[in-house]
């Protein structure tokens, strides 16, 4: 969502967001716009500008934001005076660009912002906790062994949602085809060699293995 009282600024941004893939789900160039659009919406990452029309500045309306919703801020703005600076900083923003700015800094930004929005959502939304080593994040589908992400692939990544999904009942092996590969017929080995780099990556541990059956995940 971009946040901007000058409209030519404000279309030449979400041109250049939208052709590098990401949506811009709303313009605002008021605080009072602004903050409804953002309530309706609920956008992962807010470009704001510091100025807007208003009785508030983007700062102020930032932090109202904030208060209700988990998104990023990255402020865009010609105001680099010590006050708005400090002000800013207090609403914890992903970046903060002074105008005039290139597109690098800009997609370099927004790269940033939508990492912490992903981050804060994670942490609203609460992980599992697998043992007091590991943790399982469904929202990112992303695995956490002591605070630190474990790599996994995509067929990993599914195999283990599964799994949790499941809750300690047996999956079938077809399931678990069907599931990962579900425009292919995979050999058994291929099955059993993601379940094994999984395994493997837990350090041997929660998947349980029922003989000619399927899995189950225990913890």
């Amino acid at each position: 969502m971009i946040v901007e009282d000058e409209s030519i600024v404000a279309i030449e941004l979400s041109d250049y967001l939208e052709d590098l893939s990401y949506e811009v789900v709303g313009i605002a160039s008021s605080g009072v716009r602004g903050f409804k659009m953002a309530m309706e919406l609920r956008p992962d990452v807010i470009l704001m500008d510091v100025n807007i029309y208003g009785d508030e500045d983007g700062i102020d309306l930032a932090k109202r934001i904030k208060e209700e919703l988990s998104c990023a801020i990255i402020y865009i703005t010609a105001f680099t005076d010590t006050n708005s600076l400090e002000r800013a900083i207090e609403t914890d923003p992903a970046s903060y660009l002074t105008k005039p700015f290139n597109h690098k800094e800009l997609e370099v930004a927004i790269k940033i912002a939508l990492k912490r929005a992903i981050l804060q959502k994670d942490e609203k939304k609460g992980g599992i906790e697998i043992d007091d080593e590991f943790s399982y994040d469904p929202f990112s589908q992303q695995l956490l062994c002591r605070g630190e992400y474990v790599h996994l692939t995509k067929q990993e990544r599914e195999l283990l949602q599964l799994l949790i999904e499941a809750n300690g009942q047996l999956i079938s092996s077809i399931d678990v085809e069907s599931r990962l590969w579900p425009d292919k017929f995979p050999s058994e080995s291929t099955r059993r060699g993601v379940v094994s780099r999984l395994r493997s990556k837990l350090k041997y541990q929660f998947i349980e293995t029922v003989s000619g059956q399927g899995y189950r995940f225990r913890f």
